[in-house]
């Protein structure tokens, strides 16, 4: 399931992300959502979130 609606994301939901660093090689970061960043209801990369441990990125799936 990917994360390019803003509505199906919540605070609290495990999710996995690309960090702005790894990008290019498309590695996953797993954790827990903090905070929604992006504002829009999508976003064709993914809604950008941070995660409870302050790592910040797009949102690749929802697990």
């Amino acid at each position: 399931m990917g994360g390019q609606n803003r509505n199906s994301l919540k605070p609290g939901m495990r999710v996995a992300i690309v960090l702005k660093k790894d990008q290019r090689s498309g590695k996953l970061t797993e954790g827990v959502v903090a905070d929604l960043l992006t504002r829009s209801d999508y976003h064709p990369h993914g809604i950008k979130v941070r995660l409870t441990d302050g790592q910040v990125g797009r949102v690749k799936e929802i697990r």
